[in-house]
């Protein structure tokens, strides 16, 4: 007889994950698939996640696309990059902060930094402050990859600065905008829309051997 599920503890574990070498449930299975289990290449379920997703799945990356493309629109193929970045840096800090961001904490936080970097274009030296406790920690991670990026940057940092503000500016927006856009799902509504999209980047960065940085191709804008 089944055992249950090691991460659930609520279903029957009946599906061999090669990464974890345990049995698990479907549900842990295609929700934790790259964010929490780290998949293997070769993992025969990711493959057919993959090529034959459940039309349920598809229609909510379609949603979630709708939302955010009209933001990434008006941004440079450089900033569109640096947005699903700080996408990235987001999720990666949510997951672990205690406590967790909501979507007002995003917004204000992205807005601290990206008005930071504004007033310094003027030559003016001035650290704009979220004011709530997860926004001023989720500010600070932004600010740690913002400085990593400029530094790297070289000659470029002004330009880079420039971009990287327009680029948190939207995201932003976004975050402000996605409860109302979303109307009676689960908050954070914005935080759990970047869990997805940011799962969709890993499957292609998978597919492409590297996770270095964040891949816009699965992205069309419309010009």
């Amino acid at each position: 007889m089944p055992s249950l599920c090691p991460l659930c503890n609520t279903r029957k574990a009946k599906r061999g994950c090669p990464a974890l070498e345990r049995q698990i449930c479907a549900v842990c299975c295609g929700t934790k698939r790259l964010t929490e289990i780290r998949c293997p290449a070769g993992c025969a379920y990711l493959a057919a996640s993959r090529t034959h997703p459940p039309a349920v799945i598809q229609r909510r990356q379609e949603r979630d696309l709708a939302f955010m493309l009209p933001f990434m629109a008006e941004l440079t193929e450089e900033e569109q990059n640096l947005l699903l970045l700080f996408l990235e840096v987001m999720v990666r800090h949510a997951a672990s902060a205690l406590p967790s961001p909501n979507d007002a904490d995003v917004a204000e936080a992205a807005s601290a930094v990206a008005s930071t970097l504004e007033t310094a274009r003027k030559g003016i030296i001035y650290q704009h402050q979220a004011t709530s406790i997860p926004a001023l920690r989720l500010a600070a991670s932004f600010e740690d990859h913002v400085n990593r990026l400029t530094h790297e940057a070289g000659s470029a940092a002004a330009s880079l600065e420039r971009e990287t503000a327009n680029s948190l500016r939207q995201l932003s927006r976004a975050a402000g905008a996605a409860s109302q856009a979303f109307g009676g799902e689960e908050p954070p509504v914005f935080l759990n829309l970047a869990k997805r999209l940011v799962t969709v980047l890993a499957q292609d960065a998978a597919d492409a051997g590297s996770r270095t940085q964040a891949d816009p191709s699965w992205l069309v804008i419309p010009g």
